[in-house]
C-alpha cells in the first residue's frame, strides 16, 4: 500500500452540489435555482473522481442517469414534481433487482443478463424521481461484514485509505460520504446497514422488519432488512418513508402496512434509556466507549434516565445467529453450480459449509430460541424508549481483512455483535456518528426503539443531530480534507 494514500487531502474537493440534502435540493428545483440535470452531472462526476482510489461503484449509468435528471427537471418546471425526492440522486446496492441493470451480488457466478423488474423498494423510489446513477459495491452475496469480493475488488475508507468502510453496504456508506449521491439503498442481515454507516461518518437505518417489501426473498430469511444510508437523519427518513409499504410478492410482511412517519424532535427529559454496554463477544475499544458514555452524560443531563442492561439471551445469541446465517449462506451456495464454486469467495465457501453441518433439528431449535429472546426484546421496549449502545465495538480496520488483524476474533459475526442481535429480533435501530478516535476514524452511536417504532427511532436521532450537528456530514458546512474538503 502507498503510504502517501492514508493522509488526509488525498480526494480532489467535492463540488458544493454534490453535499447538498433533499430538502436545499428540493426546494432549489422549486425556485428554479438548480436543475436536476447539472446536479446529476455533478453527482456522477464525484463518483468517477472517487472510483479510482475508493471503488464504491460496481455500475454507473451517466446515460441513463441523465436521461431520468432531464425528465425530472421537466416536472418541476412545470410545479408537478412527482415527490420530494423527484430529482435526487439515488444509488441502490448491487443486491437489489433494477430493472434494466444487471446485479451481480459481488459474484462472477450470477448472470450477467438484465433484469427485468425492479424490486419493491427500487420501483417504490424510481416511481418518487429519484435518479438511479448507479449500483453499489458489496462482499459476494453482502455475506459478511466488510466490502470485498471476487468480481469488484476491495472498496476502501475515505477516512483512510487504508481501511475497511465495513460491510456489507460499504460502498454506499462511501458514496454518501464523499457526495456521490444523496440517498443510498443498503440491506442489512447483520449490521450491513449500521457497520458500514458507523465506520464511514454517516447515518444507516435498518427498518422495523416489514416495512420495506423484500422481493425476491434473501437467501438469509428474515433477519434481512432494506433501508436508507444517508449523511442526514431527515434524508433518511425522507427515503424510507418513499420506500415503506405492502407489497403481495412479500409473504413475510404483516398483512397491514406501518403508519407514515411521523419525525420531529423529541425532549429527553425523562426519557428511559437502556445502556446497552457489553457486547456478545469481545470488548469495547476505550475510545468507543468512552465517546457513548459522553454522549448519554448528556443525555442524563437533559433528564433522561439511563440504566445499564444486558440482552436477554445474550449469551446464546452468537449461536442462533450462526444458525440462522450459515444456513442461509449454504442455501444460496446450493444455487451456484458445482463447477463454479472455485470462483466463490472462500470465506463465504466456509461459511456455507458450517450451515450444511447443520442438522434440520439444530436450525428449528434456532428458530424457537430466537422467538423467545425476540418476546423478550419487545417487554425490554416496553420498560424503556430506547436501547443505546456503540454501533461497532471496535474502530476501522485495515482494508482486506474480515476481522481485525492481531485480534483473537474468529469471523465477522464476533465484532459485529451489537448489531446482529438486532436482525433476529427485528427492530428498528439507527447508526449516527457520534466521535472520531485519536486517529481521526468515525465512531457510530445505535439507537434502538420497539417494533414499528421508527418514527421515535428516527426522531431520536434527529433530536440528537440538532445536539451535535457539527458530527454530521452537513450540506453547508466543512467537510473532513479527508473526504475531499478544504484542509
Amino acid at each position: 500500500m502507498d503510504s502517501t494514500l492514508s493522509g488526509a487531502g488525498w480526494l480532489p474537493e467535492a463540488s458544493e452540489l454534490t453535499r447538498l440534502d433533499v430538502t436545499s435540493l428540493s426546494a432549489a428545483y422549486r425556485k428554479g435555482q438548480l436543475s436536476p440535470v447539472e446536479v446529476t452531472q455533478a453527482v456522477l462526476d464525484r463518483a468517477a473522481d472517487i472510483q479510482a482510489p475508493l471503488n464504491a461503484f460496481s455500475f454507473l449509468d451517466p446515460e441513463g442517469a441523465l436521461q431520468a435528471a432531464r425528465v425530472a427537471e421537466q416536472r418541476w418546471r412545470a410545479g408537478e414534481p412527482l415527490s420530494p425526492i423527484d430529482g435526487i440522486p439515488t444509488t441502490l446496492k448491487d443486491i437489489v433487482h433494477v430493472e434494466g441493470w444487471a446485479v451481480r451480488y459481488g459474484s462472477r457466478t450470477t448472470d450477467p443478463a438484465p433484469i427485468q423488474q425492479d424490486a419493491p423498494s427500487v420501483a417504490r423510489l424510481r416511481k418518487a424521481g429519484g435518479i438511479f446513477i448507479g449500483q453499489t459495491t458489496t462482499p459476494e452475496f453482502g455475506w459478511k461484514a466488510v466490502t470485498d469480493s471476487p468480481a469488484f475488488g476491495v472498496t476502501r475508507n475515505p477516512w483512510d485509505l487504508t481501511r475497511t468502510p465495513g460491510g456489507s453496504s460499504g460502498g454506499a456508506a462511501v458514496a454518501a460520504a464523499c457526495g456521490a449521491g444523496v440517498l443510498h439503498l443498503g440491506t442489512d442481515g447483520g449490521g450491513s446497514i449500521r457497520i458500514p454507516a458507523s465506520f464511514t461518518g454517516i447515518v444507516g437505518h435498518k427498518p422495523s422488519y416489514g416495512r420495506v417489501a423484500a422481493h425476491p426473498p434473501s437467501s438469509f430469511g428474515t433477519v434481512a432488512h432494506i433501508g436508507p444510508m444517508t449523511r442526514t437523519v431527515a434524508d433518511a427518513a425522507a427515503m424510507l418513508e418513499v420506500m415503506s409499504g405492502r407489497d403481495l410478492r412479500d409473504w413475510t410482511q404483516a398483512p397491514v402496512s406501518y403508519p407514515s412517519l411521523d419525525v420531529s424532535p423529541i425532549d429527553w427529559s425523562e426519557k428511559r434509556i437502556a445502556y446497552w454496554k457489553t457486547p456478545c463477544v469481545g470488548k469495547v475499544d476505550p475510545y468507543v466507549e468512552t465517546a457513548i458514555e459522553g454522549v448519554l452524560k448528556d443525555f442524563e443531563a437533559a433528564g433522561s434516565a439511563v440504566t445499564e442492561v444486558c440482552l436477554p439471551e445474550q449469551e446464546a445469541l452468537l449461536e442462533i445467529f450462526y444458525r440462522h446465517w450459515c444456513v442461509g449462506a449454504a442455501n444460496k451456495l446450493s444455487s451456484v453450480d458445482v463447477a463454479q464454486w472455485r470462483l466463490l469467495d472462500p470465506g463465504f465457501v466456509r461459511a456455507a459449509r458450517i450451515g450444511q453441518n447443520y442438522s434440520g433439528v439444530e436450525r428449528m431449535a434456532a428458530e424457537v430460541q430466537r422467538s423467545r429472546y425476540g418476546a423478550a426484546m419487545d417487554a425490554l421496549l416496553t420498560s424503556f424508549d430506547f436501547v443505546i449502545s456503540p454501533t461497532v465495538p471496535v474502530s476501522p480496520f485495515e482494508a482486506g481483512h474480515d476481522v481485525p488483524p492481531r485480534s483473537a476474533l474468529q469471523s465477522w459475526v464476533e465484532w459485529s455483535s451489537f448489531s446482529f442481535p438486532i436482525n433476529l429480533s427485528q427492530q428498528p435501530a439507527c447508526s449516527v456518528p457520534c466521535a472520531l478516535t485519536e486517529e481521526g476514524l468515525p465512531i457510530g452511536m445505535q439507537i434502538i426503539g420497539g417494533r414499528g417504532a421508527d418514527s421515535d427511532v428516527l426522531s431520536a436521532a434527529l433530536t440528537y443531530e440538532e445536539m451535535y450537528p457539527d458530527r454530521f456530514l452537513k450540506p453547508h458546512g466543512r467537510w473532513p480534507a479527508a473526504l475531499g474538503g478544504p484542509s
